[in-house]
């Protein structure tokens, strides 16, 4: 079996593996990224989903990478889109458009993005990036990760990759499994840590649904309806308990409410998309479904370049929640995928033949799959969107109480002294697969504390994705782009400082003074630790 030796392991290739392996590559550390898919990214980009973000976004609240990534995606659209004079203009170009984001943008040019961040490590020589590649097994000593067993999908190769810091960046914590070390999933009981919305009991198996996003835009007089898939009448007929009428229909709940609110659907609006304005914390933007995640807007550009708009899928009609994919056998998680398949392609289908129209007829039937724009070949995205992963049991773990509006008041903090980060979402959990309908809080701006990237017991792995110390319900908080992106780069720069030190993240979390020294390192990379005073929503 071949071997790998490196310094620094990231183990799956979403935004917090990616800001892992850029970090630790700046800090001069060799550096192996794997990524299950063939593009880097994750809910970026394999998984089509646009950032959801702080409403401050632009001014502060992320790390200085992130505002390059950023930056490096709308430059992007300037140099090589036919933009309107007006539109590149702008400094901040919302190239979609949509009022979900500041910054709605096609994966493949976040993909181009962060390909060009990481290019001069790879040249280097520093970065070394295993596409189709998966950790199928781990050898470990007592407390300690000595390497991982990995899977070249493309060739059926297994090779075992050894480094002093391995980094779990996987969507769902799989390598908490195969190193044994100690984590939850689904949701606490109410006594385990007094969160006011947790239910009375422990439930493992309780965790938010997961979604296959897709594009589309709309070809006026044409026909681009696909084969009317296979389970369509099951999900044509499926009513939740908690659903004001059919899955497959405009009305819904309101996620905060839950009363139920008809949504519009109407591709390619006449309006100019320069004056719409995406801000999360006056209006989630999610009553008129074409322009909430649209990614490419074909008004800000020359007359003529587009014929259409593009939008992005991921609506409440095709959250997946009647089955898991976080441990369950593989018969079970290959059956979840497929139904979660099928419930996409059968919203889309109902769009095309049996959506109500404005002018009172049914169907969009010039709706077209867009598989071109996410990449793969059956026209959804690469990738499920994972909403919720293994957790470690951490030396800190982040609950309700530390985030909820409601708890600590529009202006409440919970300050910590090992602050590695800030980040701002309301506890926004989508239907679980115990039944629930959607949990949706008020939240306050809220910092990440070390603790909570540091495993109770080994010594030196470390999470960069959604595998941190949240419980079930502040995770709703924490998994969004910017802050997973915030935990990668923080998992990386404390292992390249550890190994430059000759220390371990537990006596950087617990001792004062060795914190204080990671601290500096991670303020003159423009790590933010602290908010301004800025009020929660």
């Amino acid at each position: 079996m071949p071997e790998l030796n490196t310094d620094v392991l990231v183990v799956g290739g979403g935004l917090g593996g990616v800001a892992a392996a850029l970090a630790a590559s700046r800090a001069g550390r060799r550096v192996v990224l794997t990524e299950e898919t063939d593009w880097i990214g994750g809910q970026l980009t394999s998984q089509a989903v646009p950032p959801d973000e702080n409403p401050w976004i632009e001014q502060f609240g992320a790390t200085a990478t992130y505002r390059e990534l950023r930056e490096g995606i709308r430059g992007y659209y300037r140099r090589h889109y036919p933009l309107r004079a007006r539109a590149a203009a702008d400094p901040r170009l919302n190239p979609g458009a949509g009022r979900v984001s500041k910054l709605c943008h096609e994966p493949r040019v976040a993909l181009a993005a962060l390909e060009a961040m990481l290019a001069p490590h790879r040249s280097a020589g520093r970065l070394t990036v295993l596409l189709e590649t998966v950790p199928v097994a781990a050898e470990t000593d007592g407390d300690h990760v000595r390497a991982v067993e990995l899977l070249d999908r493309r060739t059926g190769r297994h090779i075992t990759a050894s480094a002093p810091y391995v980094i779990d960046a996987t969507e769902c914590g799989d390598l908490l499994a195969l190193t044994k070390t100690e984590y939850v999933t689904g949701a606490e009981s109410r006594d385990e840590y007094d969160e006011p919305h947790a239910p009375a009991e422990a439930a493992p198996g309780n965790q938010q649904g997961f979604t296959f996003c897709f594009a589309i835009d709309h070809r006026a007089g044409e026909d681009h309806t696909i084969d009317r898939p296979e389970t369509y009448s099951f999900w044509r007929d499926y009513r939740p308990a908690f659903w004001p009428g059919p899955l497959l229909g405009l009305l819904a709940p309101h996620p905060r409410t839950l009363e139920p609110v008809p949504r519009t659907f109407a591709p390619n609006p006449d309006e100019d998309p320069l004056d719409i304005t995406a801000d999360q914390s006056k209006d989630g933007g999610d009553l008129d479904l074409w322009v909430f995640r649209r990614i490419l807007a074909r008004g800000l550009h020359e007359p003529g370049s587009f014929d259409s708009d593009i939008t992005l899928v991921n609506w409440p009609m095709n959250d997946f929640w009647l089955g898991n994919v976080v441990d369950v056998d593989e018969n079970t998680v290959n059956a979840s995928l497929t139904a979660a398949r099928q419930l996409s392609f059968s919203l889309l289908y109902w769009l095309q033949t049996e959506a109500p129209r404005p002018d009172g007829g049914t169907g969009w039937p010039g709706l077209r799959l867009r598989g071109d724009v996410t990449g793969s070949a059956d026209g959804l995205a690469k990738a499920p969107y994972i909403r919720e992963s293994r957790r470690i049991r951490a030396v800190t773990t982040v609950t309700e109480n530390d985030v909820s509006l409601d708890v600590l008041g529009p202006y409440g903090r919970v300050s910590h002294a090992d602050s590695v980060g800030i980040g701002s979402y309301h506890l926004d959990l989508h239907p679980s697969t115990g039944g629930d309908t959607y949990i949706d809080l008020e939240s306050v701006p809220f910092e990440i504390p070390l603790g909570a990237m540091i495993p109770r017991r080994v010594r030196n792995l470390l999470p960069a994705a959604k595998n941190l110390g949240t419980t079930h319900i502040s995770n709703g908080s924490f998994r969004l782009h910017p802050v997973e992106w915030n935990i990668g780069e923080v998992a990386a720069r404390l292992a390249a400082h550890c190994l430059d030190t000759g220390t371990e993240p537990h006596q950087v979390q617990g001792e004062e003074s060795r914190f204080a020294e990671f601290a500096q390192v991670l303020d003159r990379a423009g790590v933010e630790r602290r908010w301004p005073d800025v009020r929660g929503y």
